[in-house]
């Protein structure tokens, strides 16, 4: 027996060795010496944190719970983490690391339901030509940051007449009339407010964006953000060069990074005249249990958890997938879900004490300064930026910070592409991941172009209200469907229990909740609330626009009744054994 167990123990070795020499991927302690494995459980979850806290951890969230009661809007959004999700999370981990396969490939043991991960890919693919493009501007304005004063302080030579550093006005007393600036005196009610916009947003659509009038005039490409997506996906190209092998090495920095900046800027925010009327605003006494009764709540706050998790996305599976098979995958989805709501209360803090001493500085609520999104990270914090003493110092960091949320979350999404293709054809691409990762960016960087043309930001909106929205409902609601009543919600309880060891009924009772009712149903009722016609500020988008983002929502969605059929016609049997890969079903 021993010899027996020696012998095995060095044809193991044996294996692994020539497998390395056949595949620089795979290292000496991988146990799938097929795919390979995370070098260690840190690189796995600081892969994980850094996808699922993005951008719209520091650029929507704050936000959302200041409109939305402030304090009060942490109780939907717990509820929202906890039932939906959490769930959904814990499901998508388990699903990748148990069959150690990509979006697609999990469904193997499913066929029919195939095309719910061929969308889930498409979706990431669509998502990433764009989410470069918000990287290509966090870049440049880094890039603009290196000069004092910041260029968006003032009215330069770029601004025109309407740009102004304070309100302007017409006072009309005794028939007469003139124009009144800020410092002058008049009384309030024959004042007339003139329009103005500020150096900020002046210098966000003229000289940043050179943003045109619609989407019908789409103009030259901007060069200086066609260079700064470049070097995004150059930057990208470059961490992915081998893999999770390379990937995870740069998540120590591009993951832990962000937190760091968070805390400098929260520092000293709070050091700031004015911090705390900020801070109220965003969760402290303005907090309005009120709010609670209206549907638009309970919708922002799952729209939020659905989209910072990045659930549905395929970016969960992909990463999970390249896990040891007996890794306690329910803490580790536990904790990255936790983080990144953590994060999200934590960042509101470090925004509004510095938005709140931007609305004193300007003498005006917070209320009136507060937004989100692009308007938030490119025009509302960056003015606020320009009025701190050293403003290039915060401005640079604020950005590469932005760009280290950006570059995590995109790791991931081209790791969906590439995982895809491998488990796919292993043969043709086992040894050639960089050429497929390289190339991937190279596609996807010609595939933005459109997206820095003067038109670009309108591009951007678009696709992120289409690609981002409908298709990850369908496809969460699929994924669940077919796991749970397909393929058998006691089989992949078992599956989960063979990784993390058995559990206690009552354990499984919350779970199965969610899985089978709890989920679906948030997913149903929230899809009836979410679509919106999309537009950018006062802009409406043209009736093709629209056409077109329905067509891209179609372009995914049609591989999932597509890829079902043809599987059914090429497969031998019934279409039942068809579906469940010749297993009986176990609900």
């Amino acid at each position: 027996d021993k010899r027996l167990k020696c012998m095995n123990r060095l044809m193991g070795k044996y294996a692994v060795i020539c497998a390395q020499q056949q595949d620089s991927y795979v290292g000496s302690n991988d146990e799938n010496i097929d795919r390979g494995n995370w070098t260690n459980k840190r690189e796995y979850m600081l892969s994980m944190i850094g996808y699922a806290v993005g951008l719209g951890n520091v650029w929507r969230f704050p936000y959302l719970a200041y409109k939305n009661g402030g304090g009060a809007f942490l109780i939907p959004y717990v509820i929202m983490l906890a039932v939906a999700g959490i769930p959904l999370f814990f499901l998508e981990s388990s699903f990748g690391q148990f069959c150690s396969q990509g979006p697609v490939n999990v469904w193997r043991a499913l066929p029919i339901f195939q095309g719910v991960g061929v969308a889930m890919v498409l979706v990431s693919t669509l998502v990433g030509i764009y989410y470069n493009v918000i990287i290509a501007y966090s870049l440049y304005y880094m890039f603009a940051s290196f000069q004092s004063p910041l260029p968006w302080s003032d009215c330069f030579y770029w601004s025109n007449s309407n740009c102004s550093l304070t309100p302007r006005g017409t006072c009309f007393i005794m028939l007469s009339n003139m124009t009144l600036w800020e410092n002058e005196t008049c009384p309030k009610e024959n004042i007339i407010s003139i329009p103005v916009q500020s150096p900020s947003e002046q210098y966000w659509d003229l000289v940043a964006l050179q943003r045109s009038s619609g989407l019908d005039e789409t103009g030259p490409v901007v060069w200086h953000l066609a260079l700064c997506l470049l070097l995004g996906w150059l930057l990208i190209a470059a961490a992915l060069y081998k893999g999770i092998k390379s990937s995870g090495k740069v998540v120590y920095f591009t993951a832990t990074f962000p937190y760091v900046v968070l805390l400098i800027l929260l520092i000293r925010g709070v050091t700031l005249e004015g911090a705390r009327d900020g801070i109220e605003f965003y969760i402290g006494s303005q907090s309005n249990l009120t709010k609670l009764g209206e549907a638009e709540v309970w919708r922002d706050a799952a729209t939020q958890i659905f989209y910072s998790l990045s659930v549905a996305w395929g970016g969960v599976t992909a990463l999970s997938s390249y896990n040891k098979f007996h890794n306690n995958v329910f803490k580790d989805a536990l904790t990255v879900c936790l983080t990144n709501c953590g994060t999200s209360v934590f960042a509101g803090f470090a925004i509004f004490s510095i938005l709140g001493h931007m609305a004193h500085v300007y003498g005006k609520p917070v209320s009136e300064v507060a937004q989100a999104g692009f308007g938030l990270a490119f025009i509302a914090y960056p003015d606020a930026l320009s009025k701190l003493p050293i403003s290039p110092l915060w401005s640079i960091l604020f950005f590469f910070m932005l760009l280290t949320l950006g570059l995590d979350s995109q790791f991931a999404g081209i790791e969906v592409i590439s995982t895809c293709l491998q488990d796919a054809f292993p043969e043709r691409f086992k040894s050639k991941r960089s050429i497929i990762s390289v190339g991937t960016c190279a596609i996807l960087f010609l595939l933005g172009l459109p997206c820095v043309t003067q038109a670009g930001i309108y591009w951007v909106t678009l696709m992120d209200q289409f690609c981002a929205g409908f298709v990850l409902l369908i496809a969460a609601l699929l994924e669940l469907v077919g796991v749970f009543y397909f393929y058998g919600g006691n089989r992949f309880i078992k599956d989960i229990e063979m990784m993390i060891g058995t559990r206690s009924s009552l354990f499984w009772l919350w779970w199965r909740a969610c899985w089978f009712f709890i989920t679906p149903a948030v997913i149903l009722v929230w899809s009836l609330l979410t679509f919106r016609p999309p537009s950018y500020g006062t802009v409406q988008y043209p009736a093709w626009g629209v056409a077109l983002g329905w067509c891209m929502i179609a372009f995914c969605l049609i591989w999932i009744p597509l890829v079902a059929i043809w599987k059914i016609l090429c497969a031998q049997g019934n279409p039942w054994q068809v579906g469940v890969s010749g297993r009986d079903v176990d609900a």
